[in-house]
Parts: C-alpha cells; structure tokens; sequence
C-alpha cells in the first residue's frame, strides 16, 4: 500500500474551500484493525460517559501515537500545512443508533480561541471507523466559510446537542456538503470551517477518529493549556511550542 500524498489540484480545492474529501483508504487494512479495536477498549472504559465524549484518547492510550504521528496521516496534511507539523488533538466521536446527538454548527477554532495564536494553519483528518453517511448523521460543511472570521454563537439546550453553544442564523444551509464516507476513508477541514451534524436517528453507529494537526509556526500558549500536551509530529518546532518530545 503506497502512501497517500494530495496533488497540487486537491490542495487547492482545499485551500478555496476549507475541506477536502480523500475517499481512498488512509490505513492497511491491518492497522485499521487495530485502531478498531483500541477504539472498541476505549469505549468499553467510557464509564458514565457518553460515546461522543472520549476526548483526547491518546493522552491514555499512546498507542495510538503510532497512528497519529505515522506517515501515512502526516504525508497527507503536510502538503497542507508544510513540513513543520505539531499533533494539536484527537477525538474519537461516536454517535450511537438512535439516540447519538446532533453537532451544532460551529467552528472548531471558536472552542480554541485564545490557546494559540492563529488558526489559520491546522487541520483536522476526520477518519471513518464506522460508514458515515447521511442517514446516521455524518459531518457536513459549509464550504469557504474558513476565511470569515469568528462567527456569533447562542446557547442551546446540550441535552440533544454535542455542545451547549451554535452559531447564529445557519440552519439547513443549502450550501451544505455531507461528508459520506465509508470506513477507513477520511476527510481534512480547515479549523475555522462552519460544520456540524445532524443527530443519528438510524439503526447504525457513527464513529470517528478525528486528528488534529498544526504548522509549528502557530504558538500554542502554555499558560491557556493547562495538562495539555502536544507532540512534534514531524520537521522542527519553529514558534517555540511545550512539545513533550523536544
């Protein structure tokens, strides 16, 4: 299996439009295996919590660092973000049969704001465990939204919603693009990108393990990331980052 490196024309549309789908598997067949079952071992752990709720599952498992700093990710966003890159975060997200909540429009920067000091270089590889697909509430976009600054948000009720805030005024936007996507397949969006879901009312698990990467030239501030740790996924630190491994 070769590893996946965007073209100049796939890097572009990404850059016009904030996203980009890359329908082509992202792991060996083996190693999506195994990022399966670590997956499977951490929602087994989840105790009370919710299955959209297993944040940062690496800090845990480091396991899962040979996934998140493995060639076959970093080859794929480094097109994007150049060859400096910092592991920022990961989610496994699942939204379980019937009942798995809706994500409210949002930016994901807007949850950041103040933790670094740009957002206009990260980038988010959002990898199918389970299919994703319109009907159990895939991710959907609206697309070129990433260069409109930060939006307006309200509060809403977090029992139906993954947050407690969405931005105003969007709705049904008729601009939207669904991210179907079968599993191992993935999808890269830009962190300042208008996106959501609508709630899974289908017989079928939605899960996802979002990777989250920056260019080095961003600071991230350790005085607003408390017991947060980052990585040096690969080239050098340029803006003078916490990176554990440096």
């Amino acid at each position: 299996m070769t590893t996946a490196v965007l073209n100049d024309q796939e890097v572009e549309f990404y850059k016009k439009n904030g996203y980009l789908l890359h329908k082509k598997p992202l792991f060996s067949e083996e190693k999506m295996n195994g990022l399966r079952a670590l997956f499977e071992e951490q929602l087994a752990q989840k105790g009370s919590k919710l299955s959209d709720e297993l944040d940062t599952p690496h800090f845990r498992e480091e396991r899962l660092l040979e996934y998140l700093l493995s060639d076959e990710v970093l080859d794929l966003v480094e097109p994007i973000l150049g060859p400096n890159i910092g592991l920022w975060s990961s989610h496994f997200i699942c939204k379980d049969p019937y009942k798995g909540r809706a994500t409210p429009w949002h930016e994901d920067s807007a949850y950041w704001k103040g933790r670094l000091d740009r957002f206009d270089q990260i980038v988010t590889v959002w990898l199918a465990i389970d299919r994703s697909w319109k009907e159990n509430g895939c991710m959907r976009v609206i697309p070129g939204t990433h260069n409109n600054g930060f939006s307006e948000y309200e509060e809403i009720d977090k029992a139906d919603n993954l947050f407690g805030t969405q931005i105003k005024g969007v709705g049904d936007d008729p601009r939207a693009v669904y991210f179907e996507l079968e599993p191992g397949e993935c999808s890269l969006h830009d962190s300042r990108i208008i996106h959501g879901a609508t709630p899974n009312t289908s017989p079928y698990r939605r899960c996802g393990y979002t990777m989250r990467y920056f260019s080095t030239e961003s600071k991230v501030l350790p005085e607003r990331n408390s017991n947060f740790k980052i990585w040096l996924a690969r080239g050098r630190d340029i803006a003078g980052n916490p990176f554990v491994n440096v």
